[in-house]
């Protein structure tokens, strides 16, 4: 990674993992299997919900792994909750923090706390097909190919610099569903395997360009 000024920071040790999640957790059950390995250099150290009963809690807690619950009801309004965020996010010191089916949007002061350290998954292979329905988007235009992409966060909606991608075929007789699910498939084995090289070795990025180690 680097900081705002452009000058690379060397990975941490056993790089700290903050995960932000809205439901069942899938991607965090992959993440909490990958962290048994003490060579995958990434430990999951704090998890952040926006939702009471959401399933990733429960992996949470059967992890031995703190949470928070950090619900907007419970916030006078957006900015309020974002720092709310910010502040249960903060607590843990995380080195990176990992959007794991986290369905909010987060403000730049929030982004701000953690500068170049939010990464994020997309069921497409952006800057196609952006947004809450990425799945449904490539089907219906008809793509040959769409994938799952991990990217850095910035101020917009899936339009921060990419660092992996994995392609997946859409198959005929596709829909929605069983395409969203094998795409499910190669997300979580990306986010594992990118969030533990950049663990381990560092990520520089450089305006649209990023480079792990």
């Amino acid at each position: 990674m680097q900081t705002p000024s452009g000058h690379p920071v060397a990975p941490a040790p056993g790089a700290r993992l903050v995960v932000l999640a809205s439901g069942g957790g899938s991607n965090l059950a992959a993440l909490l299997a990958a962290h048994e390995d003490p060579a995958y250099g990434a430990r999951v150290v704090g998890v952040v919900s926006d939702r009471p009963g959401a399933g990733a809690l429960d992996l949470a807690r059967e992890a031995g792994v703190a949470s928070v619950v950090v619900a907007p009801a419970d916030f006078a309004d957006r900015d309020a909750w974002n720092e709310g965020v910010a502040e249960a996010v903060a607590v843990f010191r995380p080195d990176w923090v990992v959007l794991a089916g986290f369905m909010r949007i987060l403000a730049p002061s929030f982004l701000a706390r953690f500068p170049a350290r939010v990464i994020n998954t997309h069921p497409a292979l952006l800057p196609s097909f952006p947004g809450a329905h990425g799945v449904r988007d490539a089907l219906a235009y008809g793509v040959r190919q769409t994938g799952c992409t991990v990217h850095v966060v910035d101020d917009g909606v899936d339009t921060g610099p990419i660092v992996a991608q994995t392609a997946v075929p859409v198959l005929d007789g596709d829909d929605e569903s069983s395409l969203h699910e094998r795409i499910k498939v190669a997300e979580r084995a990306l986010l594992v395997e990118t969030v533990g090289r950049v663990a381990r070795d560092g990520l520089v990025v450089e305006g649209r360009r990023t480079r792990i180690g």
